[in-house]
Order: structure tokens, then sequence, then C-alpha cells
């Protein structure tokens, strides 16, 4: 929970965090490293300071201290695993959709575990969204249309077996579909993150929600055109968040797009936790102001009643979480117990 400085309470939901093991011992092969030394980048560099790890921490770290970060000290109060399987790189797959579920089993009403697919693992693939639907009562999935399998290197998510799975989400009760299309990671081509397919899965599938996970940077703009016209597709502000900090002016014209072309109800907020930690990413957002030029140019605001939507009830919405009854159950958890105890 987030504290403002005259004593208001804001609900926060982090819609984008992982548990990755991009460890030595994983790495299948030189791709695995390249990889997570990709996002050791992203993190670097875009990081305050004083809130970089050390290289073999970023790698693996533990439950405790992904607890620790997300929700004890990082004002989340409930936070959704955008897992990736990346098996092609690595022995075990890089977000594990099992141990994901375990851990939301320890803390209930803390997370929610998402699932993924990979189109090009045809009817078996079919078989196991199903199983992981029902076991881990999945409400949505994250999709890498960059992942490598055997010798392709990408898909679109208006290809016909991807359209087979989306049905399939359909069915089985899916309705949250998170798009990874944003920057490149090393060995990954950036071609095959491209957000044009956007519009067709978004058409075809109405009754689905496509939360475009890094609002398609570098190609902004021509997210905005589609997302304008369909109203299922929502920005997902993961990795977008980080600039507020090295480049503020950056993100003033990226969150002032957004508000002018989707409005305030289509925009989710995501740390992209292990890459950034959520305590300094809110901190930031809560103090940040447009410049007086962009809100002259977009007739946006950026108030605090938006700032609240984009931190968490947009989430909340999508997710179905009722957030009176949710902040009932969670003030008494084992969370809340420690954070009151440490002050």
């Amino acid at each position: 929970m987030y504290k403002t400085t005259d004593g208001e309470e804001i609900f926060v939901v982090d819609g984008h965090v992982a548990l990755w093991d991009g460890s030595t011992a994983n790495q299948k092969n030189r791709h695995g490293q390249e990889f997570i030394d990709c996002f050791y980048d992203y993190h670097r560099n875009l990081s305050p300071q004083e809130w970089l790890w050390p290289h073999d921490k970023f790698l693996r770290y533990d439950q405790e201290t992904f607890i620790h970060d997300v929700f004890e000290t990082g004002y989340v109060d409930v936070a959704i695993f955008q897992p990736v399987g990346l098996t092609d790189f690595y022995k075990e797959p890089f977000g594990n959709v099992a141990k994901n579920f375990a851990l939301a089993e320890q803390y209930p009403g803390r997370l929610i575990g998402n699932g993924y697919f990979d189109p090009r693992d045809g009817e078996e693939g079919l078989e196991r969204l199903e199983e992981w639907a029902k076991t881990y009562h999945l409400r949505g999935v994250k999709l890498y249309t960059a992942e490598w399998h055997g010798d392709s290197k990408g898909y679109r998510l208006s290809d016909a077996w991807a359209q087979r799975y989306l049905a399939k989400c359909l069915q089985v009760g899916i309705r949250n579909i998170h798009v990874h299309k944003g920057p490149t990671i090393k060995p990954l081509n950036m071609d095959a993150f491209d957000v044009s397919d956007i519009d067709d899965a978004a058409s075809t599938f109405p009754d689905l929600n496509f939360i475009v996970e890094h609002v398609g940077l570098p190609r902004l703009e021509q997210f905005c055109w589609i997302a304008t016209q369909e109203p299922n597709v929502y920005a997902g502000l993961a990795v977008a968040n980080a600039f507020i900090h090295t480049r503020p002016r950056y993100f003033a014209q990226i969150i002032s797009e957004l508000l002018y072309w989707l409005n305030e109800d289509r925009i989710v907020f995501g740390s992209d936790y292990a890459l950034w930690q959520p305590r300094w990413l809110i901190d930031q957002f809560m103090s940040f102001e447009l410049p007086d030029d962009i809100r002259q140019e977009t007739g946006v605001q950026l108030t605090r009643e938006i700032k609240k939507k984009i931190l968490g009830t947009n989430a909340a919405r999508l997710y179905e979480i009722d957030v009176p009854s949710r902040l009932s159950q969670l003030r008494h958890d084992v969370i809340s117990q420690k954070t009151r105890q440490a002050g």
C-alpha cells in the first residue's frame, strides 16, 4: 500500500513481475547468457545507483528477496507474474509457472500467476494450455512473439495456430493476453516484436484484453494508432516506467501520448521486477508532473486520481479484483504484519 504525504492510501497492483532463473547452471547455451546479460544492461543503465544489484544476484534471486522487495518495501498490494519459457536458451523454463503458482499459494491474495503459450507447439501445446488453465486457475498469459523455437525465430498473433490458441484462451476462461511488444533482448530479433499483429488479434477476439507490455517501444506511435481504434487494447508500462529516472522528459512524452490516445482507464503499471524495483518507480511516479509545454500541447493531465487508476484500479478491473474486499483480506496477512513490525 502506498500512502501519500496527506495520509491517503493507494492500492497498488504491479502488473509485471518475474521470478526468473538465468543462472549459469540453468543456461542451455551461449544465448542464455546473452539474454540475461542484456537484461542486466537494462537494469544497470536505467536504475538509480543505490538500487543496482550485483550481476550474480541478478542471475537468480530467491523467493524471500522477491517478497521483501515487491511487498514488504515496494508498496505493492497484488503482483502479477508474467513468465516466459525461453526453453531454447534455458534447461528449465526461465519463468516457471508451477513455482510461481506455489508461491502464490503461500501468500493468498497477493500473487496472480499467469501462464504462457507458444503456438508453434501445436496440438500438444493446446492440451498443455488447457491443463495449466485448470491446474493453476489461469486468468492471463504472457506471450513472447520473438521467442526462438528450433529454426523459427518468431511468430505473429495473426498466424493460424496463434489464432487457435487465442480461441482456446476464450474457451478455458483466460481473458488477459499480455504480449511483449517492446525493446528487443539479445539474441532475439526486434522485428519479431513488431506491434502490428495486435491490430488483427484485437479485432478478431473482442472479448479478450490485449495488454501490450512496454507499450510497443520503440514503436509507440504505431501502438497508439492501433489502441485508439481497438477498445480491448491496453498499455503496459513496464520498461517505459524506468525512463522516469534517466530520461524524465522522454517518460513525459510517453505517458502524455498514452493519455491522449487511450485515456487513463487503459494504462497499467508494471515494475518489470527484477529489472527494476517497484519502490523507487512508484515514489518517482507519484511525485512526477508533466512539463507545462507538453500539457498545453496535448491537453492531458496526470492528476493523483489518474495515477491511482494507473497504479492499481485499472489492473484490478482486468483481473476482477474487488479492491475493498482484497484490502480487508490483506491488512492482517503475514506480509502486512511483518511490514508494520518493521515500521
